[in-house]
């Protein structure tokens, strides 16, 4: 089975979404239309900025993620993608 754990951000330095999901080409169109969840869509947490495609761990590792301090999940971030580029290019992941 594959399996994306993967973070999402309003912009640069904003508010930050941490999700697991076996088909990203699926779920970042569910966020960018607002039915991703309540708190994307409420906080427009649209960019896909950082993934992970460790999926044997990949439940475990979001919710380690999500426990971490919010300096710690944006230094993460910022050593892989120091701009917050939007990583999604559409289907065909």
């Amino acid at each position: 089975m594959t399996g994306y754990v993967y973070m999402t951000a309003s912009q640069k330095r904003g508010t930050i979404y941490i999700g697991v999901t076996n088909d990203l080409g699926r779920r970042m169109p569910e966020h960018k239309t607002g039915a991703g969840s309540r708190f994307t869509s409420r906080y427009s947490v649209q960019r896909l900025v950082c993934i992970y495609f460790d999926i044997a761990d990949a439940i475990q590792r979001e919710k380690s993620l999500k426990r971490w301090p919010r300096q710690w999940k944006i230094e993460l971030i910022e050593k892989t993608n120091p701009e917050w580029f939007e990583l999604f290019r559409g289907t065909g992941w």
